[in-house]
């Protein structure tokens, strides 16, 4: 049976190769017009934005050179590509429903010309814009969201730790062996590399033990206490989430981490921490270098004065607070700033990361959940030899209009990866900031 696929704009601006994505000679991918005239808005910005409108137009030129992209270009994948003009008695139709001769009617308005010319087909609309599929259910129209890397709900994705219920003689077993086959543990289920348990006495919950699956041995090894009583910087673990953290934080060979978790319980802090010590005490790593997505909360302030420094300063605010508490200094200011000065310590935009290979550094990526699967990839390409990468986000704190909890790029990294060896994620739960801060996650 053929499909039209009818693509949004926003669609190609988060996934620009899109198109290469549906196999079929049955598949139709339709481009309206005016996602076209929509797309060169953005041809010119440096921003990420900027370089996917950029790349799409080059994979619709090699096409376009080759074929009549308006009767219909293949695509080495088998799909055939068409840009669409819609009809004007369906445009009037759109406009009658809806307000203005917007873009957005537009699209619509060429999705329902398709539909019309083949009934029989089945015509699936495209968009990362949920008012927009709203919209286009409300005309009859298949609307689905764009997504074509299968990750699990934000509810079921990998935590990286769980909890499992033993007996006695299993978790005595554990203290006195310091290992364990995993076929000995009760109620076996996958488990991945890196990944933590907190075992549980099923006749006395407060006896426990904290393990670590070695996935290459099969076996789970008594997890070593050392982290919790590690002072990294003034800062030691609260908890047994923030002791796994740690453990994946200061081991070499885990070269990847993903730290998961609400405001407050501790994510960027330990990252931090971690991060000075194996640069400024160690030495194992050159420099730290942190960096964030730039998003205002609230109104933007519009442009800021000054160099970089000056203009980045405000945008990393919360790192420099973090970098005050773990000085334990009234003048913390001067603290950070003599290491910046020394190269030890560089804060930069996550705008000046493409292009570079980053070899034995400590990277820092906050605020990951603000970024798309591809920028991500962008990211991680970046990494030269020595080099470790630590992400840290809230994937309900998502401040960019077409990502939610399951398809940002913090979520599908550490899915895609749960199964390397050089990679780990935890996901912590509790609040450590305050009292109030935890009160203020949980109820509001």
């Amino acid at each position: 049976m053929k499909k039209f696929y009818v693509f949004d704009t926003n669609v190609l601006l988060y996934d620009p190769d899109c198109i290469f994505n549906f196999v079929g000679k049955n598949i139709y991918i339709v481009i309206p017009i005016t996602v076209i005239e929509e797309i060169d808005k953005f041809k010119k910005e440096s921003t990420e934005l900027g370089r996917n409108a950029r790349q799409f137009s080059r994979n619709i030129e090699k096409l376009r050179s080759n074929s009549d992209i308006t009767k219909g270009a293949k695509i080495n994948n088998g799909t055939t590509l068409i840009i669409k003009i819609p009809q004007k008695n369906l445009q009037h139709y759109c406009d009658y429903c809806f307000i203005g001769d917007e873009g957005d009617n537009r699209i619509l308005a060429t999705a329902l010309n398709v539909q019309e010319e083949h009934k029989n087909t089945k015509v699936i609309f495209l968009s990362k814009d949920i008012n927009l599929r709203i919209k286009a259910s409300s005309l009859g129209l298949d609307s689905r969201d764009y997504e074509e890397r299968e990750i699990a709900k934000f509810e079921e994705h990998y935590y990286g730790w769980e909890d499992i219920i033993a007996s006695e003689e299993i978790i005595a077993k554990l203290y006195e062996d310091k290992k364990l086959n995993i076929d000995q543990l009760p109620n076996i289920k996958l488990f991945y590399p890196n990944h933590f348990l907190l075992i549980k006495s099923e006749t006395n919950p407060n006896h426990t033990a904290l393990a670590s699956y070695n996935h290459s041995l099969k076996e789970v090894a008594l997890f070593d206490t050392k982290f919790s009583r590690s002072n990294l910087w003034g800062l030691k673990p609260r908890n047994k989430e923030q002791i796994f953290a740690l453990n994946l934080l200061l081991n070499p060979e885990i070269k990847l981490v993903s730290l998961i978790g609400k405001a407050g319980t501790g994510k960027t802090l330990l990252a931090l921490a971690a991060g000075l010590n194996q640069v400024i005490d160690t030495g194992f790593y050159k420099k730290l270098v942190v960096a964030r997505p730039i998003f205002p909360m609230g109104k933007d302030l519009g442009f800021l004065p000054g160099d970089v420094e000056e203009k980045l300063h405000p945008w990393m605010g919360p790192i420099f607070d973090n970098l005050d508490f773990l000085s334990n200094s009234q003048n913390s200011d001067s603290n950070y700033k003599f290491l910046m000065d020394k190269k030890l310590i560089e804060l930069e935009p996550l705008t000046y990361i493409r292009g570079r290979s980053i070899a034995n550094q400590y990277l820092v990526i906050d605020e990951a959940q603000n970024l798309t699967p591809h920028e991500v990839k962008t990211i991680i390409t970046r990494a030269g030899e020595d080099t470790k990468i630590v992400l840290t986000g809230d994937p309900y704190q998502i401040d960019t209009p077409y990502l939610d909890a399951t398809t940002n790029g913090l979520i599908y990294l550490l899915e895609k990866f749960k199964n390397e060896d050089i990679a780990g994620t935890v996901t912590l739960t509790k609040g450590e900031r305050s009292r109030l801060a935890e009160l203020a996650s949980n109820l509001l």
